[in-house]
Protein backbone atom coordinates (compact mmCIF):
# COMPACT_ATOMS: atom_id res chain seq x y z
CA UNK A 1 0.00 0.00 0.00
CA UNK A 2 1.42 3.51 -0.56
CA UNK A 3 2.27 5.36 2.14
CA UNK A 4 0.98 8.83 3.03
CA UNK A 5 3.44 11.44 2.65
CA UNK A 6 4.17 14.38 4.86
CA UNK A 7 3.97 17.68 3.07
CA UNK A 8 6.66 17.94 0.13
CA UNK A 9 8.00 14.40 0.45
CA UNK A 10 7.53 11.75 -2.03
CA UNK A 11 5.09 8.86 -1.89
CA UNK A 12 6.21 5.42 -1.46
CA UNK A 13 3.96 3.50 -4.27
CA UNK A 14 5.82 0.20 -4.63
CA UNK A 15 4.69 -0.31 -8.36
CA UNK A 16 5.18 3.59 -8.98
CA UNK A 17 9.34 3.69 -7.03
CA UNK A 18 10.05 0.06 -8.97
CA UNK A 19 8.85 1.89 -12.57
CA UNK A 20 10.91 5.06 -11.76
CA UNK A 21 13.58 2.22 -11.42
CA UNK A 22 13.53 0.80 -14.04
CA UNK A 23 13.06 4.27 -15.94
CA UNK A 24 16.04 5.43 -14.53
CA UNK A 25 18.27 2.28 -14.82
CA UNK A 26 17.29 2.29 -18.43
CA UNK A 27 18.06 6.11 -19.45
CA UNK A 28 21.45 5.52 -17.91
CA UNK A 29 20.66 7.78 -14.91
CA UNK A 30 23.77 7.24 -13.35
CA UNK A 31 26.78 9.31 -12.14
CA UNK A 32 29.26 7.98 -14.96
CA UNK A 33 26.04 8.90 -17.29
CA UNK A 34 25.29 12.30 -16.07
CA UNK A 35 29.10 13.22 -16.97
CA UNK A 36 29.08 11.92 -20.27
CA UNK A 37 26.51 14.31 -21.15
CA UNK A 38 27.55 17.31 -19.20
CA UNK A 39 31.28 16.96 -20.04
CA UNK A 40 34.29 17.37 -17.92
CA UNK A 41 33.97 21.09 -17.40
CA UNK A 42 30.22 21.11 -16.78
CA UNK A 43 30.23 18.26 -14.40
CA UNK A 44 33.09 19.91 -12.19
CA UNK A 45 31.06 23.22 -12.40
CA UNK A 46 27.92 21.56 -11.17
CA UNK A 47 30.07 20.24 -7.96
CA UNK A 48 30.60 23.88 -7.25
CA UNK A 49 27.15 24.84 -7.23
CA UNK A 50 27.68 26.39 -10.41
CA UNK A 51 24.93 25.63 -13.34
CA UNK A 52 25.42 27.95 -16.33
CA UNK A 53 27.51 25.31 -18.24
CA UNK A 54 25.53 22.16 -17.05
CA UNK A 55 22.19 24.50 -18.76
CA UNK A 56 24.24 24.94 -21.62
CA UNK A 57 25.59 20.98 -22.00
CA UNK A 58 21.87 19.74 -20.94
CA UNK A 59 19.92 22.45 -23.83
CA UNK A 60 22.32 21.18 -26.71
CA UNK A 61 21.46 17.36 -25.81
CA UNK A 62 17.59 18.21 -24.71
CA UNK A 63 15.97 15.48 -26.28
CA UNK A 64 18.66 13.01 -24.45
CA UNK A 65 17.27 11.46 -21.42
CA UNK A 66 19.50 12.14 -18.82
CA UNK A 67 19.82 15.30 -20.07
CA UNK A 68 16.33 15.70 -19.77
CA UNK A 69 16.70 13.44 -16.33
CA UNK A 70 19.78 16.59 -15.21
CA UNK A 71 18.03 19.74 -16.28
CA UNK A 72 14.34 18.85 -14.53
CA UNK A 73 16.12 16.98 -11.01
CA UNK A 74 19.22 18.65 -10.66
CA UNK A 75 18.89 21.84 -12.01
CA UNK A 76 15.24 22.59 -11.31
CA UNK A 77 14.58 23.90 -15.15
CA UNK A 78 11.03 23.69 -16.54
CA UNK A 79 11.03 20.61 -19.12
CA UNK A 80 8.38 19.96 -22.07
CA UNK A 81 6.07 16.96 -20.79
CA UNK A 82 6.78 15.41 -23.80
CA UNK A 83 10.40 15.26 -23.48
CA UNK A 84 10.32 14.29 -19.56
CA UNK A 85 8.00 11.37 -21.10
CA UNK A 86 10.66 9.88 -23.08
CA UNK A 87 12.99 9.65 -20.32
CA UNK A 88 9.97 8.23 -18.01
CA UNK A 89 8.65 5.71 -20.62
CA UNK A 90 6.94 3.52 -18.09
CA UNK A 91 6.18 5.68 -15.18
CA UNK A 92 5.19 8.70 -17.06
CA UNK A 93 4.92 12.26 -16.04
CA UNK A 94 1.62 11.11 -14.31
CA UNK A 95 3.37 8.55 -12.06
CA UNK A 96 5.70 11.27 -11.15
CA UNK A 97 3.22 13.36 -10.26
CA UNK A 98 1.38 10.79 -7.70
CA UNK A 99 4.66 10.13 -6.22
CA UNK A 100 5.08 13.91 -5.71
CA UNK A 101 8.17 13.63 -7.99
CA UNK A 102 6.95 16.53 -10.26
CA UNK A 103 4.21 19.06 -11.17
CA UNK A 104 3.55 20.07 -14.07
CA UNK A 105 1.67 23.47 -15.27
CA UNK A 106 -0.02 22.65 -18.96
CA UNK A 107 2.70 21.33 -21.26
CA UNK A 108 5.86 22.36 -18.51
CA UNK A 109 6.52 19.83 -15.95
CA UNK A 110 8.75 20.88 -13.02
CA UNK A 111 10.81 19.05 -10.26
CA UNK A 112 9.45 18.92 -6.64
CA UNK A 113 12.04 17.63 -5.47
CA UNK A 114 16.07 16.50 -6.21
CA UNK A 115 16.89 13.18 -7.36
CA UNK A 116 20.19 11.95 -8.05
CA UNK A 117 22.44 9.30 -8.76
CA UNK A 118 25.13 8.32 -6.08
CA UNK A 119 27.62 5.80 -5.89
CA UNK A 120 28.62 4.60 -2.64
CA UNK A 121 31.83 3.87 -2.23
CA UNK A 122 32.80 2.76 1.20
CA UNK A 123 35.61 -0.11 1.20
CA UNK A 124 32.34 -2.74 0.38
CA UNK A 125 32.77 -2.63 -3.41
CA UNK A 126 30.83 0.26 -5.07
CA UNK A 127 27.20 0.07 -5.97
CA UNK A 128 24.76 2.87 -8.04
CA UNK A 129 21.41 4.33 -6.23
CA UNK A 130 19.37 7.34 -6.61
CA UNK A 131 18.76 9.56 -3.75
CA UNK A 132 15.74 11.60 -3.50
CA UNK A 133 15.57 14.89 -0.94
CA UNK A 134 14.56 18.40 -1.02
CA UNK A 135 15.52 20.56 -4.49
CA UNK A 136 18.56 22.82 -2.89
CA UNK A 137 19.14 26.52 -3.76
CA UNK A 138 20.98 26.15 -6.95
CA UNK A 139 17.12 24.95 -8.30
CA UNK A 140 15.11 27.47 -6.24
CA UNK A 141 16.94 30.05 -5.96
CA UNK A 142 15.31 30.89 -2.74
CA UNK A 143 16.48 30.07 1.26
CA UNK A 144 16.24 26.91 2.40
CA UNK A 145 12.95 25.78 4.45
CA UNK A 146 13.46 25.16 7.92
CA UNK A 147 12.16 21.64 7.66
CA UNK A 148 14.44 21.06 4.49
CA UNK A 149 15.53 17.23 3.83
CA UNK A 150 19.53 17.34 3.23
CA UNK A 151 21.01 14.33 -0.08
CA UNK A 152 23.88 13.47 -0.21
CA UNK A 153 26.60 16.44 1.08
CA UNK A 154 30.17 16.40 2.37
CA UNK A 155 29.32 15.51 5.80
CA UNK A 156 27.47 12.15 4.88
CA UNK A 157 29.83 11.13 2.71
CA UNK A 158 32.33 11.58 4.80
CA UNK A 159 30.81 9.48 7.64
CA UNK A 160 29.95 6.76 4.71
CA UNK A 161 33.59 6.30 4.56
CA UNK A 162 34.98 6.02 7.75
CA UNK A 163 32.27 4.04 9.09
CA UNK A 164 33.88 0.28 9.75
CA UNK A 165 32.04 -2.22 7.27
CA UNK A 166 32.26 -5.72 8.98
CA UNK A 167 29.10 -7.45 8.99
CA UNK A 168 27.00 -6.87 11.69
CA UNK A 169 23.52 -7.91 13.22
CA UNK A 170 21.46 -4.78 14.47
CA UNK A 171 22.31 -1.36 13.18
CA UNK A 172 21.51 2.02 14.06
CA UNK A 173 21.09 5.12 12.01
CA UNK A 174 20.41 7.81 14.32
CA UNK A 175 19.47 11.87 12.44
CA UNK A 176 18.87 9.39 9.26
CA UNK A 177 17.97 11.91 7.12
CA UNK A 178 17.25 11.25 3.63
CA UNK A 179 18.28 7.97 5.05
CA UNK A 180 21.60 7.36 3.41
CA UNK A 181 23.60 5.82 5.90
CA UNK A 182 20.96 3.63 6.07
CA UNK A 183 21.49 2.22 2.56
CA UNK A 184 24.99 1.82 3.45
CA UNK A 185 24.29 0.02 6.31
CA UNK A 186 22.04 -2.59 4.74
CA UNK A 187 24.93 -3.86 2.47
CA UNK A 188 27.00 -5.30 5.69
CA UNK A 189 23.83 -5.74 8.67
CA UNK A 190 21.06 -8.17 9.24
CA UNK A 191 18.64 -4.91 10.08
CA UNK A 192 18.82 -1.14 10.02
CA UNK A 193 16.57 1.24 12.30
CA UNK A 194 16.55 4.89 11.05
CA UNK A 195 15.63 7.49 13.48
CA UNK A 196 14.54 11.18 12.95
CA UNK A 197 12.76 13.92 14.56
CA UNK A 198 11.75 15.02 11.10
CA UNK A 199 8.75 13.13 9.47
CA UNK A 200 9.64 14.83 6.23
CA UNK A 201 13.15 12.88 6.67
CA UNK A 202 11.46 9.50 7.46
CA UNK A 203 9.27 9.83 4.33
CA UNK A 204 12.30 10.85 1.79
CA UNK A 205 14.40 8.43 3.65
CA UNK A 206 11.22 5.69 3.30
CA UNK A 207 11.21 6.51 -0.97
CA UNK A 208 14.99 5.96 -1.05
CA UNK A 209 15.26 2.51 0.42
CA UNK A 210 12.33 1.61 -1.69
CA UNK A 211 14.00 3.29 -4.83
CA UNK A 212 17.33 0.81 -3.94
CA UNK A 213 14.71 -2.26 -3.89
CA UNK A 214 14.98 -2.37 -0.29
CA UNK A 215 11.91 -3.20 2.18
CA UNK A 216 10.91 -2.61 5.45
CA UNK A 217 12.01 -5.61 6.71
CA UNK A 218 15.57 -4.42 6.13
CA UNK A 219 15.34 -1.02 7.31
CA UNK A 220 13.05 0.28 10.02
CA UNK A 221 12.12 3.66 10.62
CA UNK A 222 11.22 5.66 13.58
CA UNK A 223 10.27 9.15 14.73
CA UNK A 224 11.71 10.59 17.72
CA UNK A 225 14.67 12.47 18.94
CA UNK A 226 18.15 11.08 19.52
CA UNK A 227 18.07 7.70 21.33
CA UNK A 228 14.46 7.75 22.56
CA UNK A 229 12.80 6.02 20.12
CA UNK A 230 15.48 2.78 20.49
CA UNK A 231 16.66 3.54 24.68
CA UNK A 232 15.51 -0.45 25.06
CA UNK A 233 17.47 -1.85 22.13
CA UNK A 234 20.96 -2.64 21.74
CA UNK A 235 23.00 -2.15 18.68
CA UNK A 236 26.35 -3.74 17.10
CA UNK A 237 26.59 -0.63 15.19
CA UNK A 238 25.72 3.00 15.75
CA UNK A 239 26.50 5.49 12.85
CA UNK A 240 24.76 9.67 13.13
CA UNK A 241 25.29 12.63 11.19
CA UNK A 242 23.76 14.48 13.57
CA UNK A 243 22.54 18.01 13.65
CA UNK A 244 25.87 19.35 15.36
CA UNK A 245 25.99 22.82 13.90
CA UNK A 246 26.56 25.61 16.68
CA UNK A 247 23.99 27.94 16.03
CA UNK A 248 22.60 30.60 18.23
CA UNK A 249 19.82 30.23 20.13
CA UNK A 250 18.29 34.06 19.91
CA UNK A 251 14.56 35.35 18.68
CA UNK A 252 14.77 35.38 14.66
CA UNK A 253 17.32 33.37 14.13
CA UNK A 254 16.54 30.48 11.73
CA UNK A 255 16.73 26.64 12.54
CA UNK A 256 17.16 23.96 10.52
CA UNK A 257 16.07 20.69 11.34
CA UNK A 258 18.48 19.20 9.47
CA UNK A 259 21.74 20.63 11.04
CA UNK A 260 20.63 22.42 14.26
CA UNK A 261 20.41 20.38 17.36
CA UNK A 262 18.17 22.64 19.40
CA UNK A 263 20.86 22.74 22.04
CA UNK A 264 22.97 25.64 23.16
CA UNK A 265 26.92 25.46 21.69
CA UNK A 266 28.27 21.79 21.44
CA UNK A 267 25.85 20.34 23.97
CA UNK A 268 23.86 17.44 21.38
CA UNK A 269 27.39 15.92 20.29
CA UNK A 270 28.44 16.14 23.83
CA UNK A 271 24.80 14.58 24.68
CA UNK A 272 25.75 11.77 22.24
CA UNK A 273 29.09 10.66 23.17
CA UNK A 274 28.38 10.31 26.39
CA UNK A 275 24.83 9.02 26.40
CA UNK A 276 25.25 6.54 23.21
CA UNK A 277 26.73 3.24 25.16
CA UNK A 278 23.29 3.21 26.50
CA UNK A 279 22.26 1.49 23.26
CA UNK A 280 25.77 -0.10 22.11
CA UNK A 281 26.22 -3.86 22.84
CA UNK A 282 29.15 -5.22 24.49
CA UNK A 283 32.24 -4.71 21.72
CA UNK A 284 29.73 -2.27 19.83
CA UNK A 285 31.08 0.52 17.78
CA UNK A 286 29.13 4.00 17.60
CA UNK A 287 30.77 6.79 14.63
CA UNK A 288 29.55 10.04 14.80
CA UNK A 289 30.74 13.19 13.23
CA UNK A 290 30.74 16.60 15.18
CA UNK A 291 31.83 20.01 15.88
CA UNK A 292 33.17 20.91 19.50
CA UNK A 293 33.95 24.67 21.00
CA UNK A 294 37.62 25.67 21.44
CA UNK A 295 37.79 28.10 24.66
CA UNK A 296 39.78 30.42 25.82
CA UNK A 297 42.37 28.88 27.91
CA UNK A 298 41.85 25.35 26.68
CA UNK A 299 43.25 22.30 23.88
CA UNK A 300 40.70 21.25 21.93
CA UNK A 301 41.12 17.56 23.41
CA UNK A 302 41.10 18.50 26.93
CA UNK A 303 37.07 19.27 26.13
CA UNK A 304 36.71 16.04 23.99
CA UNK A 305 38.74 13.92 26.05
CA UNK A 306 36.36 15.12 29.22
CA UNK A 307 33.41 13.33 27.30
CA UNK A 308 35.05 10.20 26.48
CA UNK A 309 35.57 10.01 30.19
CA UNK A 310 32.44 10.45 31.09
CA UNK A 311 31.16 7.74 28.66
CA UNK A 312 32.85 5.14 30.05
CA UNK A 313 33.68 3.92 26.19
CA UNK A 314 36.96 3.11 24.37
CA UNK A 315 36.89 6.73 22.80
CA UNK A 316 39.20 7.60 19.17
CA UNK A 317 38.87 11.10 17.78
CA UNK A 318 40.08 12.84 14.82
CA UNK A 319 40.21 16.68 14.41
CA UNK A 320 40.34 17.29 11.19
CA UNK A 321 39.65 20.30 10.97
CA UNK A 322 39.48 23.92 12.90
CA UNK A 323 37.51 27.19 12.19
CA UNK A 324 37.61 30.47 13.76
CA UNK A 325 34.04 31.87 14.92
CA UNK A 326 33.74 34.19 11.87
CA UNK A 327 34.42 31.47 9.36
CA UNK A 328 32.12 29.11 11.10
CA UNK A 329 29.49 31.85 10.90
CA UNK A 330 30.44 32.45 7.46
CA UNK A 331 29.83 28.82 6.29
CA UNK A 332 26.35 28.41 7.97
CA UNK A 333 24.91 31.55 7.43
CA UNK A 334 26.03 30.98 3.46
CA UNK A 335 24.32 27.34 4.11
CA UNK A 336 21.22 28.39 5.17
CA UNK A 337 21.07 30.60 1.83
CA UNK A 338 21.78 34.10 2.93
CA UNK A 339 24.43 36.17 1.40
CA UNK A 340 26.05 39.24 1.28
CA UNK A 341 25.05 40.32 -2.56
CA UNK A 342 21.18 38.86 -1.35
CA UNK A 343 20.29 40.43 1.96
CA UNK A 344 23.13 42.57 3.36
CA UNK A 345 20.96 43.49 6.83
CA UNK A 346 20.14 39.60 7.23
CA UNK A 347 23.87 38.93 6.98
CA UNK A 348 24.99 41.62 9.28
CA UNK A 349 22.62 40.66 11.79
CA UNK A 350 23.41 36.80 12.16
CA UNK A 351 26.85 37.39 11.89
CA UNK A 352 26.80 39.58 14.75
CA UNK A 353 24.59 37.16 16.64
CA UNK A 354 27.11 34.39 15.79
CA UNK A 355 29.78 36.07 17.11
CA UNK A 356 27.98 37.32 20.03
CA UNK A 357 26.88 33.72 21.06
CA UNK A 358 30.60 32.21 20.65
CA UNK A 359 32.03 35.24 22.75
CA UNK A 360 29.32 34.47 25.34
CA UNK A 361 31.11 31.22 26.11
CA UNK A 362 34.82 32.88 25.46
CA UNK A 363 34.86 30.33 21.84
CA UNK A 364 38.40 30.91 20.04
CA UNK A 365 37.82 27.77 17.68
CA UNK A 366 35.47 25.55 16.14
CA UNK A 367 36.50 22.04 15.63
CA UNK A 368 35.25 19.18 13.09
CA UNK A 369 36.27 15.61 13.52
CA UNK A 370 35.40 12.23 13.40
CA UNK A 371 34.10 10.20 17.08
CA UNK A 372 34.69 6.50 16.98
CA UNK A 373 33.65 5.03 20.20
CA UNK A 374 33.30 1.20 21.36
CA UNK A 375 31.92 -0.21 23.97
CA UNK A 376 34.67 -2.43 25.92
CA UNK A 377 33.98 -5.53 27.61
CA UNK A 378 35.87 -4.61 30.82
CA UNK A 379 37.27 -1.47 31.71
CA UNK A 380 37.97 1.24 28.82
CA UNK A 381 41.34 1.12 27.51
CA UNK A 382 41.44 2.88 23.98
CA UNK A 383 41.43 6.78 24.94
CA UNK A 384 43.04 8.65 21.60
CA UNK A 385 42.60 12.83 20.68
CA UNK A 386 44.40 13.42 17.52
CA UNK A 387 44.89 16.17 15.09
CA UNK A 388 45.01 14.73 10.85
CA UNK A 389 44.53 17.81 9.11
CA UNK A 390 46.19 16.68 5.42
CA UNK A 391 44.99 14.61 2.73
CA UNK A 392 43.50 11.09 3.69
CA UNK A 393 42.83 8.13 1.40
CA UNK A 394 39.52 7.51 1.69
CA UNK A 395 37.58 5.12 1.89
CA UNK A 396 39.28 5.14 6.05
CA UNK A 397 36.35 2.57 7.70
CA UNK A 398 38.93 -0.64 6.73
CA UNK A 399 42.33 1.31 7.92
CA UNK A 400 39.78 2.35 11.44
CA UNK A 401 38.60 -0.98 11.73
CA UNK A 402 42.23 -2.51 11.03
CA UNK A 403 43.37 0.23 13.77
CA UNK A 404 40.67 -0.98 16.41
CA UNK A 405 41.95 -4.55 15.77
CA UNK A 406 45.35 -3.76 16.16
CA UNK A 407 44.50 -1.94 19.39
CA UNK A 408 43.54 -5.01 20.98
CA UNK A 409 46.47 -7.47 19.60
CA UNK A 410 48.72 -5.39 21.04
CA UNK A 411 47.06 -6.21 24.66
CA UNK A 412 50.39 -7.99 25.29
CA UNK A 413 53.38 -6.81 27.27
CA UNK A 414 56.77 -6.98 25.46
CA UNK A 415 57.70 -10.10 26.68
CA UNK A 416 54.80 -11.76 24.17
CA UNK A 417 55.33 -9.18 21.82
CA UNK A 418 59.24 -9.96 21.75
CA UNK A 419 57.88 -13.55 20.08
CA UNK A 420 55.82 -11.91 17.12
CA UNK A 421 56.96 -11.49 14.10
CA UNK A 422 55.81 -8.37 11.80
CA UNK A 423 55.84 -7.54 8.36
CA UNK A 424 56.09 -3.84 6.60
CA UNK A 425 52.44 -3.26 5.43
CA UNK A 426 52.75 -2.92 1.19
CA UNK A 427 51.78 0.72 0.74
CA UNK A 428 54.90 2.02 3.36
CA UNK A 429 57.30 3.70 1.38
CA UNK A 430 60.59 4.77 3.44
CA UNK A 431 62.23 8.19 2.40
CA UNK A 432 65.46 9.13 3.52
CA UNK A 433 66.89 13.12 3.23
CA UNK A 434 70.61 13.59 2.82
CA UNK A 435 72.94 16.59 3.04
CA UNK A 436 75.47 16.81 -0.69
CA UNK A 437 78.11 14.92 0.54
CA UNK A 438 76.45 13.15 3.51
CA UNK A 439 77.25 9.27 3.61
CA UNK A 440 73.88 9.07 6.00
CA UNK A 441 70.79 10.25 5.87
CA UNK A 442 69.47 12.94 8.01
CA UNK A 443 65.96 12.28 8.46
CA UNK A 444 64.89 9.03 7.66
CA UNK A 445 60.78 8.84 7.01
CA UNK A 446 58.00 6.27 6.96
CA UNK A 447 55.19 7.09 4.61
CA UNK A 448 52.17 5.36 4.57
CA UNK A 449 50.43 5.55 1.30
CA UNK A 450 46.52 4.73 2.35
CA UNK A 451 44.21 4.95 5.37
CA UNK A 452 45.76 8.54 7.37
CA UNK A 453 48.23 9.04 5.33
CA UNK A 454 50.51 9.02 8.09
CA UNK A 455 54.75 10.11 7.95
CA UNK A 456 56.52 8.60 10.74
CA UNK A 457 60.17 9.78 11.02
CA UNK A 458 62.31 7.51 12.26
CA UNK A 459 65.96 7.06 14.27
CA UNK A 460 68.41 4.64 13.13
CA UNK A 461 67.43 1.87 15.51
CA UNK A 462 63.76 2.13 14.24
CA UNK A 463 64.44 2.45 10.74
CA UNK A 464 66.75 -0.61 10.91
CA UNK A 465 63.71 -2.29 13.23
CA UNK A 466 61.23 -1.76 10.00
CA UNK A 467 63.66 -2.77 7.25
CA UNK A 468 64.42 -5.94 9.06
CA UNK A 469 60.35 -6.77 9.34
CA UNK A 470 59.81 -9.43 6.63
CA UNK A 471 58.29 -12.28 8.95
CA UNK A 472 60.98 -14.19 9.41
CA UNK A 473 62.65 -13.14 12.59
CA UNK A 474 60.64 -12.46 15.51
CA UNK A 475 61.01 -9.33 17.48
CA UNK A 476 63.18 -10.17 19.94
CA UNK A 477 65.24 -11.71 17.38
CA UNK A 478 65.56 -8.41 15.50
CA UNK A 479 66.09 -6.03 18.58
CA UNK A 480 69.18 -8.24 20.03
CA UNK A 481 70.55 -8.37 16.64
CA UNK A 482 70.30 -4.55 16.43
CA UNK A 483 71.60 -4.44 20.29
CA UNK A 484 74.67 -6.05 18.59
CA UNK A 485 74.58 -4.40 15.59
CA UNK A 486 74.79 -1.03 17.02
CA UNK A 487 76.91 -1.48 20.28
CA UNK A 488 74.65 -0.41 22.77
CA UNK A 489 72.81 -3.94 24.05
CA UNK A 490 69.53 -5.34 23.37
CA UNK A 491 67.44 -3.68 26.47
CA UNK A 492 68.32 -0.01 25.13
CA UNK A 493 67.28 -1.33 21.54
CA UNK A 494 64.41 -2.34 22.74
CA UNK A 495 63.43 0.58 25.09
CA UNK A 496 63.56 2.41 22.18
CA UNK A 497 62.12 0.77 19.42
CA UNK A 498 59.18 -1.15 20.83
CA UNK A 499 56.97 1.70 21.73
CA UNK A 500 57.29 2.86 18.26
CA UNK A 501 56.79 -0.10 17.03
CA UNK A 502 53.68 -0.60 18.90
CA UNK A 503 52.61 2.78 17.19
CA UNK A 504 53.37 1.45 13.71
CA UNK A 505 51.26 -1.12 14.29
CA UNK A 506 48.52 0.35 15.68
CA UNK A 507 48.39 2.34 12.71
CA UNK A 508 49.06 -0.25 10.35
CA UNK A 509 52.63 0.32 9.31
CA UNK A 510 53.66 -2.61 10.67
CA UNK A 511 51.26 -6.27 10.46
CA UNK A 512 51.35 -9.00 11.89
CA UNK A 513 52.55 -11.89 10.15
CA UNK A 514 50.38 -14.37 11.38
Amino acid sequence: MPTDPAPGAPLTDAALVAALRDDLSAAGYGVAGVEEVLGAVAADALHREEPVPALRATAAASEHPVAALVRTFLLGSTTPRRTLERALPTLTVAGAERLGLVEADGDQVRARVDLRPYTAVDGGGEVDWWIASDLGELATGSALRTDHVLGVGGASTTLAQVTVRDERDHVLDLGTGCGIQALHASRHARRVVGTDISRRALAFARFNAALAGLDGSRIELREGSMLEPVAAERFDLVVSNPPFVITPRTPGMPSYEYRDGGRAGDAIVRELVEGVGSVLAPGGVAQLLGNWEVRRGEQWHERVGSWLDASGLDGWVVQRELQDPAQYAETWIRDGGTTPDRDRAAWALRYGQWLDDFASRDVEGIGFGIVTLRKPLGAPTLRRLEEVTGTVRQPLGPAIAASLAAHDWLAMDDDELAGQRLVVAPDVTEERYLTPGSADPQVVLLRQGGGFGRAVQAGTALAGFVGVCDGELTVGQIVNALGALLEVGADAVAADVLPSARGLVRDGLLLPAD
